[in-house]
């Protein structure tokens, strides 16, 4: 019995550390990340919910016109990438990375990558 009791209150205080960490994680992360990163990392969470959409739509339903579904996912994950690559050249920890490139230059390449994306999926779709 005594072993039962060791477990649950083991189970109990991991549960305990990981909401500590995961409050920590969330309290750190609204007050040191400024807006324009939590727009960026808002629209990651929504292409991600959108892949996971469509991944599960098509493991659901199949894969019947398979251009279409290929070419949305292939837009989903590429939007996904030159999202990634977005914040991290807009980052301002990351400035010593991207010495010549200005946050203006950034979202400009951002746009311009997402037009030709956009252009060869399209073309994929037929």
């Amino acid at each position: 019995m005594s072993k039962r009791g060791d477990t649950s209150v083991a189970k109990s205080l991991q549960s305990d550390n990981l909401v500590t960490v995961v409050k920590k994680f969330y309290d750190e992360y609204m007050t040191s990340t400024s807006r324009k990163l939590k727009i960026v990392d808002a629209y990651l969470v929504y292409i991600l919910l959108t892949g996971v959409v469509q991944f599960a739509y098509c493991a659901i339903v199949g894969t019947f016109p398979f251009n279409s579904f290929l070419s949305g996912f292939i837009s989903t994950v590429g939007s996904f990438v030159l999202a990634v690559c977005l914040r991290l050249q807009v980052n301002p920890q990351n400035k010593t990375d991207f010495v010549g490139i200005s946050p203006e230059r950034a979202f400009a390449d951002f746009i311009f990558a997402h037009v030709i994306l956009h252009l060869v999926v399209i073309n994929f779709l037929g």
